[in-house]
């Protein structure tokens, strides 16, 4: 599974939200900058290429729905992140949160609280 552009995962969590969409469809949920038709539609067809995406054809127009769902792409992802960046510890990333305060006390009591559930 390839790692996306920033683009392309915008794109694909539109299409995880609608499930089914055309074209127009996408462009229209699009929040930030939106691209032309044109360039929607050729990122679009990348991800077709890649894998992630997949299409129903009616006559000239497509309607896109996701293959990769969006918890194995975060789970990918995520892991790559955690070796990446923090020497694959769990407790290097927590630590940086808590650092930049990202994560609070009481967040990291809940966490510690569904560890122990869990085991």
């Amino acid at each position: 599974m390839e790692k996306l552009t920033n683009k392309e995962e915008e794109i694909m969590h539109v299409l995880w939200r609608l499930e089914k969409a055309f074209v127009k469809d996408v462009l229209a949920e699009m929040k930030d900058e939106k691209p032309h038709y044109n360039t929607l539609s050729t990122i679009i067809r990348n991800l077709v290429d890649k894998g992630y995406v997949g299409y129903n054809a009616y006559g000239k127009t497509h309607q896109y729905f996701p293959i990769v769902t969006k918890e194995a792409y975060r789970k990918r992802f995520i892991n790559t992140a955690i070796s990446n960046y923090f020497n694959d510890s769990y407790k290097n990333m927590v630590s940086f949160f808590a650092k930049e305060e990202k994560i609070s006390v009481e967040e990291l009591k809940e966490i510690i609280e569904l560890i122990e559930k869990n085991n």
